[in-house]
């Protein structure tokens, strides 16, 4: 992968859904793929934090990357994340992830904390350099507990090149400082839901990696605002905002809703943590059907957004 066609645009990170037995839906994830096929998504991603990755089995964790990857079957670039407690560990599951077709990894740091931040630098070089595909870190201190300093992400990048992308989740005025700092060197993706969506794509960004249940929006934003049409991207950002800031602020976490009734996305509807159940509150339900209305369907395709999950499905 060079620089000419390093990942860009909006890459939605699939849910785990479980079955009435308590396993992964393999129906409900192959038609999540779909969607994101039929309706604009320019990748995706899985096993992140929308994903619960960290509570998934290793084995789940590769029967999801099976399904995805088999179902995707190469038709959109895959980003997998990599959680594991140590370097071979991280290095094994992303040559697995390799092994499936993925185009590249993102790895989250290990359960360590109370250590310098060379240490992460180390961990992260260490698994980056044995690593085929481009290698991506999760900069998530707010939701992960640790994460580098521009400076750290600056080391990084300048003794292992093979470190070459950053999922990042901060403010878009944060994100443009690691994007100075690194001078060009990585290239930066945000999250948080797609919050300040424009400004971070103004930043530098070369995509935002949101959860699934808005994502269509966000990668027409996305293409209205590369050929040059931003007046239109930033006519129509407002109207999704809302629902956004309501999933990222107020659903903590979010994937405990689910999909929640008709038409709201998959976001905001009780899905089944694993490996027990966490009720969402009333109010976070009524809140979430209000904000899911105004999703509407699926651009291309039109497809309710709860057809995305099949009857049976642990919800």
């Amino acid at each position: 992968m060079n620089a000419d066609n390093m990942p860009h645009g909006i890459y939605p990170m699939l849910y785990a859904f479980f079955n009435a037995q308590g396993g992964l839906d393999q129906q409900a994830v192959r038609r999540q793929v779909q969607a994101f096929v039929d309706n604009g998504a320019h990748g995706m991603a899985v096993l992140g934090l929308g994903s619960e990755g960290t509570k998934l089995s290793d084995n789940e964790r590769r029967q999801l990357v099976d399904w995805v990857a088999e179902e995707l079957g190469g038709r959109l670039p895959l980003a997998v994340t990599v959680n594991a407690p140590d370097v071979d560990s991280q290095i094994e599951f992303a040559k697995f992830a390799q092994s499936r077709g993925a185009s590249w990894v993102i790895l989250q740091p290990p359960p360590d904390r109370g250590v310098p931040e060379d240490f992460f630098v180390r961990f992260f070089g260490a698994v980056a350099d044995r690593v085929e595909l481009p290698v991506a870190i999760q900069n998530a201190p707010e939701y992960l507990g640790v994460g580098l300093t521009p400076a750290g992400i600056r080391a990084l990048a300048q003794n292992h090149p093979n470190f070459r992308i950053l999922k990042g989740e901060g403010a878009a005025l944060v994100i443009r400082q690691v994007i100075e700092e690194t001078g060009g060197r990585v290239t930066v993706f945000n999250g948080r839901g797609g919050l300040e969506l424009i400004d971070n794509l103004r930043a530098g960004c070369a995509g935002m990696i949101p959860a699934s249940d808005s994502f269509d929006h966000q990668a027409r934003l996305y293409d209205l605002m590369r050929p040059g049409a931003e007046a239109q991207a930033e006519a129509l950002y407002p109207d999704l905002l809302p629902a956004i800031v309501f999933v990222l602020q107020s659903l903590a976490p979010p994937p405990p809703y689910g999909t929640l009734a008709p038409p709201a996305p998959p976001a905001l509807r009780p899905v089944a943590h694993h490996p027990a159940p966490l009720a969402p509150p009333n109010t976070g339900m009524a809140g979430g059907g209000n904000h899911g209305r105004g999703y509407g369907k699926y651009g291309k395709g039109a497809q309710d957004m709860t057809s995305l999950v099949p009857p049976g499905t642990l919800i």
